[in-house]
């Protein structure tokens, strides 16, 4: 892929692999900075191994000088949810964020391989974009034609231009993030998938991509100085018109069953099976010849002063919790190293008030605060939020083996923690509070069903996840 550390304050990196300099335009910072590059990345097969020990870059329950992410298993066996916060990504004022939540008998590594390579996929395309820019009259479009986008016009203004250049990027990293998965060696995505809702926030700049029924909010101050949420993505399901009608029209299938009339699913032409509950996936090769596809929706927003913060959160969370009780769960949280916590907290006891006979779902949070800064928090905070961490990440006593070979996250079995009756009566302080600024939802929601979607049952009909890792031969 290419790349290197630099220290200096120099205009160029240091040399790659083939002894080649780089400069920051290979990255297309220079179009919204001057700021040096900090970290760009090496050999690919060396970058997979090392990544957990990447400075600034978090993928399990805890905080960061910006964030806070959080985790839990629901009640489908092991947790195949994902996430990641990668600060000074790229250059020094860029921050990365994913959530990724997978499905199927391997839908947990599926949802881990793309968390670790889709990053390192994009940073790729952006060194590529530049590359060919100054060294080569070609177009960098290939493949597709339909699923290109067509090089702006050169007196087109900066912002086309930065536009152009994360779209693409975004578009072609998820093609070969697909790619990469349908030819793995060890890894059967024929019927297992991930969702992916991605950021990368440089600046004011907010550039997003994403598949799956994933969602992001930001919370903003409208004119009258109060907090309101405005949703950044779509869930995208098969309900939705314009991905129905793809899917019909490569011979796939769109209905619901009997006994759950609220959840359109994929099915094959000439089988009930497998019944996929959206429309974009990493993955599912199976029906990818039947319009399930994983081309991304993109979008690049200019934050402005009102824009407070931002949450991505897997699907788990969203069929409890609205648009506007998560906004004002973290507004209202005693820290902010705790929103992510409390989200999936509440949305843990809203599956159990709401849909008793459910099984919960896996539940995943990120919150990105846009001021970049994190409260002070008390010791006895920082202790109860170590302790979660450590029980959630490490109740197992087993590391989980990534289908690349190397040792991930352990295999979460139960979510616990330990309190003191101090802390314990905190935690309850802290709950009933939550609990009495939710209000009671007297109607039905008026935003349309495609943005509100409530799947509470597992993505894939016919395949269950996995109860437990397997050793691969």
């Amino acid at each position: 892929m290419g790349g290197c550390v630099s220290t200096s304050n120099r205009s160029s990196c240091s040399s790659r692999s083939n002894g080649e300099r780089v400069s920051p335009e290979c990255l297309g910072i220079r179009m919204f900075t001057r700021k040096r590059i900090r970290k760009t990345f090496s050999d690919p097969v060396t970058t997979l191994q090392h990544l957990s020990s990447i400075p600034n870059r978090i993928f399990k329950n805890g905080k960061s000088r910006t964030s806070c992410i959080f985790t839990q298993q629901g009640r489908k066996g092991i947790n195949q949810d994902a996430m990641v916060v990668w600060e000074d990504f790229m250059a020094e004022d860029i921050t990365f964020c994913g959530v990724f939540d997978g499905h199927g008998p391997h839908g947990h590594l599926v949802a881990r391989k793309v968390r670790d390579a889709l990053p390192l996929k994009l940073v790729s395309f952006l060194q590529s974009f530049d590359s060919k820019r100054n060294g080569s009259s070609g177009s960098c479009c290939n493949g597709n034609p339909n699923l290109d986008v067509v090089e702006p016009d050169k007196d087109g203004g900066m912002e086309d231009k930065v536009d152009y250049l994360w779209r693409e990027a975004f578009l072609k990293s998820y093609k070969a993030m697909d790619k990469e998965l349908r030819s793995h060696p060890n890894l059967d995505c024929f019927c297992s998938g991930s969702t992916a809702i991605t950021l990368v926030k440089q600046g004011s700049n907010l550039f997003m991509g994403y598949i799956g029924d994933s969602r992001a909010i930001m919370a903003s101050k409208d004119c009258n100085d109060s907090m309101v949420a405005v949703q950044l993505t779509v869930d995208l399901k098969p309900d939705l018109p314009k991905e129905a009608e793809r899917i019909k029209r490569c011979k796939g299938r769109v209905f619901a069953l009997q006994d759950e009339p609220e959840v359109q699913r994929v099915w094959l032409p000439f089988d009930d099976a497998p019944g996929l509950a959206m429309a974009r996936a990493f993955g599912d090769f199976c029906l990818k010849e039947y319009g399930v596809i994983s081309v991304p929706e993109f979008s690049h927003r200019i934050l402005t002063d009102r824009d407070k913060f931002i949450v991505l959160a897997s699907d788990g969370v969203w069929d409890v919790l609205s648009n506007e009780e998560v906004v004002e769960m973290v507004s209202s949280a005693p820290t902010r190293a705790s929103a992510a916590r409390i989200l999936v907290d509440s949305a843990a006891r809203e599956w159990k008030t709401k849909y008793p006979t459910s099984k919960m779902d896996d539940c995943a949070v990120v919150c990105l605060f846009l001021d970049g800064k994190m409260d002070s928090e008390s010791d006895n905070e920082d202790q109860y939020f170590s302790s979660a961490t450590l029980q959630s990440n490490n109740h197992s006593g087993t590391a989980v083996e990534s289908d690349d070979g190397q040792n991930s996250e352990p295999s979460l079995q139960r979510n616990f923690t330990v309190r003191s009756a101090e802390e314990n009566d905190t935690f309850k302080r802290i709950v009933a509070e939550a609990e009495a600024n939710q209000e009671t939802m007297a109607t039905e929601d008026q935003n349309w069903l495609g943005l509100e979607g409530v799947t509470r049952v597992n993505s894939l009909v016919q395949l269950p996840r996995f109860s437990e890792e397997r050793p691969r031969p």
